[in-house]
């Protein structure tokens, strides 16, 4: 039997009114003519609170440039889904802070990829981004919604990464959920910026050591911030690595928006549905595997030949089909793809020396 999602993405519009270098979809300043209506929002609402009910995060480019934003986040409340937002914070207001509550919308993702706002401005291409974000969290967090910190780590802000995550503390975050950049979309002219697979693996490294701090302060009693690493698939099998050292076993998060129990949930756990209705086992990853204007979702996800070979760790090629952590990591299937056009074929980030198992 197939499960449904746990998680699914919408990309509500293109439009955005900011201008980011590493953007998945190289989002407009205009609409498209195409993109969802209202009416077949809707719909696919309908089918997905028939259909599993996963966490529906509303995304853009900007979704706030939509003015039914509201209603439609209103409409999956109603019908029982967990709606979230994500959000680059700049067009976030006390007014439509109360929409979102009233709206149901549980959290909203803000994005803040530098400690500073030269590096965070130069990321976003507009001055001014970072403060419009900052005064954005103040009206999240006044209208009693959960915060969670996203940032898209690169060459040129992983210095500060410490500091972003000590600037999320001090935020009152409730989350902080790291991305490893994927050279698609606006990105794909950004292979140079990707870090090296060394400091790649360092990196997650770090993510752990944090992990590992917040769970003590849990033991204390103490608030617990949620850490989430994506598109880090191997952070699962580093995860095991370092547990394994500490004598004790890795219990992978199920459900919710801090699930861990897969590397690369594509086509498995997640999906991500376009603003104009085409289906992807994620933002990154361009291999389409349907369009919900002609075929329902329930199909699409059951059905597609890509969901389908995703599902199967032993189609992996390469270092990817033999390695023990495969049924785990999985590898980043939209940067195989990115670097050879074949989503099934090995990582090309990862420096594990993989042993058939």
């Amino acid at each position: 039997m197939i499960e449904p999602p746990r998680l699914l993405a919408w990309e509500l519009t293109a439009a955005c009114n900011l201008e980011c270098a590493h953007c998945r979809g190289a989002a407009t300043r205009r609409p498209s003519p195409d993109e969802l209506s209202t009416e077949e929002a809707m719909r696919l609402i309908d089918e997905l609170a028939d259909y599993g009910r996963p966490i529906l995060i509303i995304s853009g480019g900007e979704p706030l440039v939509r003015d039914d934003v509201f209603e439609i986040a209103r409409y999956g409340t109603e019908k029982g889904l967990r709606v979230v937002l994500a959000t680059n914070g700049t067009l976030v207001t006390r007014e439509n802070a109360k929409e979102m509550k009233e709206a149901g919308i549980r959290r909203v993702s803000i994005s803040i990829d530098g400690a500073t706002p030269e590096t965070h401005d130069d990321f976003r291409g507009m001055k001014g981004s970072f403060e419009g974000a900052l005064r954005g969290i103040g009206e999240i967090q006044r209208a009693g919604i959960e915060l969670q910190i996203n940032t898209t780590i690169t060459k040129r802000n992983k210095c500060e990464i410490e500091e972003i995550h000590r600037l999320a503390e001090t935020l009152g975050a409730d989350a902080h959920h790291i991305f490893l950049l994927v050279p698609t979309g606006r990105a794909s002219g950004m292979e140079e910026e990707e870090i090296p697979p060394e400091e790649y693996e360092a990196l997650l490294n770090w993510f752990y050591d944090l992990e590992k701090r917040e769970r003590e302060k849990a033991k204390e009693g103490k608030r617990q911030m949620d850490l989430k690493a994506t598109c880090a698939p191997h952070y699962q099998r580093i995860m095991r690595e370092r547990a394994k050292l500490e004598g004790r076993k890795v219990k992978p998060v199920e459900d919710g928006l801090r699930a861990t129990a897969k590397g690369c949930l594509g086509g498995t756990g997640f999906c991500f549905v376009s603003h104009i209705g085409e289906v992807y086992p994620c933002g990154y990853l361009p291999a389409l595997a349907g369009k919900i204007r002609e075929d329902s979702f329930k199909d699409i996800w059951e059905k597609s030949q890509v969901f389908n070979d995703l599902r199967d760790p032993d189609k992996l090629k390469g270092k990817c089909g033999i390695c023990e952590y495969r049924k785990v990591c999985g590898g980043c299937r939209a940067r195989a793809f990115a670097e050879t056009g074949d989503y099934l074929s090995e990582e090309p980030y990862c420096i594990y020396n993989a042993n058939e198992g």
